[in-house]
């Protein structure tokens, strides 16, 4: 229905604008089916968690996304399993023989020292994209508003390709409150110093997604997205649900 005015949508090989799924154990022949679809709507599809060490045909899952232009990683956890067993070189091995090119590194869990952190960074980033998570799985942690920019700079600056608010496959932690709330003065403050561009703000429901396309606009990057709730996100994206219904081009806040 191009006789519409909506909110233009980045396309092709997006930078921004990015839709970024949880795959949290689709079936391949399932995956195959939503793809057809569907693919053109997704950039990159996160296998959850720690999850790739028990997915039945992983690396036929991982050709399926790439044949669909859909870059595939492995979820943060995975990456501190092997970082506290000392066993990063042989994931990074197995990552390569997996054909995959991004990788995140997070401290969700563990604390992890930041200059350890970006030693890891410098040490990959000529051979993966990396994509580095801030915040922590724990919903009576909280870090301070200056914390978590700091912490985005650096690893911005260290060569990471996004930096990724944590929220959890729940909307528990990290960004929103343990009610799911989204912690909005965060946010704002986010956004006054960092890129939005750069940031992929994890929204595992329809709810906080339509937080974030209201404050950011149609173009803002949303990962943990649920495989269901694509066409629903892009949906919201143009202005085709009530909440976002007059969401129009001039209150894009990301340009272009």
């Amino acid at each position: 229905m191009e006789f519409l005015e909506l909110p233009k949508r980045t396309s092709g090989n997006r930078t921004y604008g990015l839709t970024s799924i949880i795959d949290l154990g689709t079936p391949t022949e399932d995956l195959k089916n939503i793809l057809n679809d569907y693919h053109h709507i997704i950039d990159t599809a996160k296998i959850g968690f720690g999850s790739a060490c028990v997915t039945p045909n992983l690396k036929k899952k991982i050709d399926l996304y790439k044949e669909y232009h859909i870059k595939p990683y492995c979820g943060g956890t995975l990456f501190e399993k092997c970082y506290y067993q000392k066993k990063i070189p042989e994931y990074l091995t197995s990552l390569r023989d997996l054909g995959i090119e991004c990788i995140e590194i997070s401290n969700g869990t563990l604390n992890i020292p930041m200059q350890e952190r970006l030693n890891i960074i410098s040490q990959i980033k000529k051979d993966f994209h990396v994509i580095a998570e801030v915040g922590s799985k724990d919903s009576n942690q909280e870090m301070p508003i200056s914390e978590w920019k700091d912490e985005m700079k650096l690893l911005l600056e260290a060569g990471c390709d996004y930096v990724i608010t944590e929220g959890r496959d729940s909307g528990t932690a990290g960004i929103y409150e343990k009610d799911g709330n989204i912690r909005s003065n965060l946010i704002s403050e986010l956004i006054k110093d960092i890129d939005s561009k750069k940031i992929i703000f994890e929204a595992p429901t329809p709810k906080h997604q339509m937080y974030f396309i209201k404050e950011i606009g149609a173009n803002v990057n949303l990962g943990n997205v649920k495989l269901t709730d694509v066409l629903v996100l892009e949906a919201q994206r143009r202005g085709l649900r009530s909440e976002t219904f007059y969401l129009e081009d001039r209150e894009c806040k990301l340009p272009l």
